[in-house]
């Protein structure tokens, strides 16, 4: 039977608290590194599409890059029902880091609504009995979560108030991260989409924290390398409670997609660099604003210059297609419309070149 926290074991082994300095030296270096970004809505918007379809791919939901980044162009031409849901991940993401900016809290409000985004449905906590974890392959039910949907109802505040009371555990935050996650993938208080939620709230929590300032770290990609053993420490806690193998393993997760997501960062700061400098010096309608369009937009369109430069429809155009016959961009149609990809960027995002 899963207990309200906190967790009456102690969780600082040695072996835990080895790990803590090098994942917290990360995050700081993460934290600088974004900010040194003119547009947070850079990293926002490249790697959360990134995130989006990785935590969606956990639960086997798959989309292509090119079809994650033509959704975003919102051609009514173009629909496909994976990217949507993809595209659902970021705009809950966003949703949960502007609510959590308003509030200073991580609230149940904030989570049934980013819940809410993600499904497309207020269907909100379980009320009904029936809800049990199987392996995907054999069918063997690997665990059976509260079925008694007030038992639900109380797990998740119980849970929202350890996550927002600092005083209820002294543990380090990323050790508390890792309860939180464990315990809300426990309770799997939603009939669907608990995996991309509790993906969500532990991004949310860093921030809460202070360990990071936006919503870039994302740790489904680690998930994915990972998932046999991610399952495997979850039902090892439920079963035996053997923290110390699952608070590692979550630090470890934080300490490698950090570093990652710095490499990433630093890639993209000088491929930024790299095209500001071409148009600079080769046309005369360089600005900033454009330099951020193409790199909040690995596939950008007319109306997001005209929007983001504060230019005209026929003026917006010139320059894409400007870029796109000199092969700083590659120009496509898609439905009645088109679009422009900064290939270079595309390259990064996908395949870290």
């Amino acid at each position: 039977m899963l207990k309200p926290l906190p967790v009456h074991f102690d969780l600082e082994t040695k072996q835990v608290l080895r790990k803590l300095p090098a994942a917290h030296a990360a995050l700081a270096e993460l934290k600088v590194l974004a900010e040194t970004l003119p547009d947070p809505n850079i990293l926002i918007n490249t790697l959360g599409l990134q995130e989006a379809k990785d935590s969606s791919a956990v639960e086997n939901i798959i989309t292509t890059h090119d079809e994650l980044y033509k959704s975003e162009l919102f051609f009514e031409d173009y629909k496909s029902l994976s990217a949507k849901e993809v595209q659902n991940y970021i705009a809950a993401t966003k949703t949960g880091y502007h609510l959590l900016q308003q509030t200073g809290m991580l609230t149940n409000r904030t989570i049934l609504q980013i819940h809410e985004i993600l499904e497309a449905n207020k269907a909100g906590y379980r009320k009904l009995p029936g809800t049990k974890i199987k392996n995907t392959h054999t069918g063997e039910i690997i665990y059976e979560p509260p079925q008694d949907p007030d038992t639900i109802i109380a797990l998740m505040s119980n849970l929202v108030q350890f996550i927002n009371d600092n005083e209820i555990s002294d543990y380090d935050p990323l050790i508390t991260m890792a309860i939180i996650h464990y315990q809300f993938e426990s309770i799997h208080p939603f009939y669907d989409g608990n995996g991309r939620t509790g993906r969500i709230i532990n991004l949310l929590y860093l921030i809460l924290q202070n360990l990071q300032t936006m919503p870039i770290l994302y740790l489904s990609n680690f998930v994915i390398n990972n998932k046999t053993r991610y399952y495997h420490l979850l039902k090892q806690v439920h079963n035996q409670q053997t923290w110390e193998e699952w608070i590692v393993f979550m630090i470890t997760c934080v300490e490698t997609t950090a570093r990652e997501t710095i490499e990433k960062i630093v890639a993209i700061k000088k491929l930024m660099l790299q095209t500001k400098l071409q148009i600079k010096n080769n046309y005369k309608f360089y600005s900033p604003e454009l330099i951020h369009n193409l790199f909040k937009h690995p596939y950008t369109k007319i109306e997001f210059v005209v929007h983001d430069l504060g230019v005209t429809r026929l003026t917006a155009a010139n320059y894409l297609n400007k870029l796109a016959a000199d092969k700083i961009l590659i120009k496509h149609k898609l439905g009645t419309g088109n679009y422009y990809i900064n290939h270079q960027l595309f390259d990064l995002l996908t395949n870290g070149k």
